[in-house]
């Protein structure tokens, strides 16, 4: 006589949250306020692919918020009349992005443009100048427009070891192409450039997980600290200007 099944656990996706945050590379609800108190910006339009978008699967006890929303939430918290608009969407190329999502960022009249784009082209076989090409048509209208450009780097996945062997190495040249070129653009620009691709843990397989809601809310935790950190030290190095 074989013994009935047990039923799978279910997962508490509050206690996971709990986990991600008290993470030491990710801050405490409240901190990204405080390092961000001293920003003059009160317009905000993000920009990007599925990395920006995030998660959209709303579960019980699952707070859905992407990194970027992570950060217009805790800019909003610092300053009265505060404006988002987050105009990411998965799955798109960066030509996409500038084709559906240049003209109404312009159109909100942002004072700084948060960009993670290249997510899906690190997938295919692009070239550099091709990529360089594509970004510069998205980024140089916006620098023009008066918005500080914030491009947002991609963490390590090919070193992640969750890549198959096969596929890493071409994969990897890819995306440390997009972070030389994204980095090098924002630059050229006038803007700055969160470095999460050489994150501590961008390439470990921790920060990845066969749990897709859990894998984004943990990593949009990482890129959120990085991200307010990173613009805390901006604020402090420009208080003068």
């Amino acid at each position: 006589m074989t013994s009935p099944s047990r039923p799978a656990p279910v997962r508490n996706l509050s206690d996971d949250l709990a986990a991600e945050l008290s993470d030491p590379h990710c801050m405490a609800p409240g901190t990204g306020a405080e390092l961000l108190r001293a920003l003059p910006w009160r317009r905000l339009a993000v920009l990007g692919d599925s990395v920006t978008a995030g998660v959209r699967d709303p579960l019980p006890g699952y707070l859905d918020r992407s990194f970027a929303d992570r950060f217009a939430d805790a800019l909003a918290a610092t300053r009265p009349g505060f404006a988002a608009v987050n105009l990411a969407e998965p799955s798109l190329l960066i030509d996409d992005i500038r084709d559906r999502q240049l003209v109404p960022a312009l159109e909100f009249e942002p004072d700084v443009v948060m960009v993670s784009a290249g997510g899906n082209d690190a997938f295919r076989d692009v070239d550099s100048d091709t990529l360089r090409t594509a970004l510069t048509s998205l980024l140089t209208p916006l620098a023009e427009s008066g918005a500080l450009i914030v491009t947002i780097g991609l963490f390590d996945l090919p070193r992640s070891g969750l890549v198959r062997p096969e596929h890493a190495a071409g994969m990897a040249h890819r995306f440390d192409e997009l972070d030389r070129v994204t980095t090098e653009l924002a630059r050229e620009l006038g803007g700055v450039h969160i470095d999460t691709h050489h994150h501590p843990l961008a390439a470990d397989p921790g920060i990845y997980a066969t749990d897709r809601v859990h894998a984004n809310a943990r990593g949009h935790a990482v890129a959120f600290a990085a991200i307010a950190t990173t613009l805390g030290a901006y604020a402090r190095e420009h208080a003068d200007d």
